[in-house]
């Protein structure tokens, strides 16, 4: 009987090791002091609750600066055959909606906080600005 067992055993503990989720992978600029730019996103984003759950948080402060830092790209591309379809940034709902109010786009003083932008998937995401030529590419953070 335990012959026959044995070999399921085996392949369902294979399976499992090979969905697992690997480790991210940070940058060395994650170390460095938050700049007055990183602290103000985060603020306008979480408000009251800034400190409790970022600043005061070593490991989520160390994933949101890997976010602003490293895993958000804003990239013009203005040839059309370089363009790809995808969501438009105005399909993507607020992380706060209290900080709903629509402002020109403007690539200097995006905060990709503000936006529920699957920041934890496996695969990289890609939105467009709607009526510009700007994509947002959120890169994967286990890349």
């Amino acid at each position: 009987m335990t012959l026959i067992v044995m070999p399921f055993c085996m392949s369902g503990q294979q399976s499992k090791q090979k969905n697992a989720l690997p480790l991210a992978k940070f940058n060395a600029n994650v170390n460095l002091p938050l700049t007055a730019k990183e602290r103000a996103q985060i603020i306008e984003v979480y408000g009251d609750s800034a400190e409790k759950l970022v600043f005061n948080m070593p490991h989520r402060l160390k994933s949101i600066k890997h976010i602003l830092r490293n895993r958000v790209v804003i990239k013009l591309i203005s040839d059309d055959k370089d363009k790809k379809a995808c969501p438009k940034l105005s399909e993507v709902s607020l992380f706060n909606e209290s900080n709903s109010e629509t402002k020109v786009f403007n690539p200097d003083t995006f905060n990709p906080l503000r936006y529920d932008l699957n920041f934890y998937s496996r695969e990289a995401g890609l939105f467009q600005v709607d009526n510009t030529n700007y994509y947002i590419i959120v890169k994967s953070q286990y890349q």
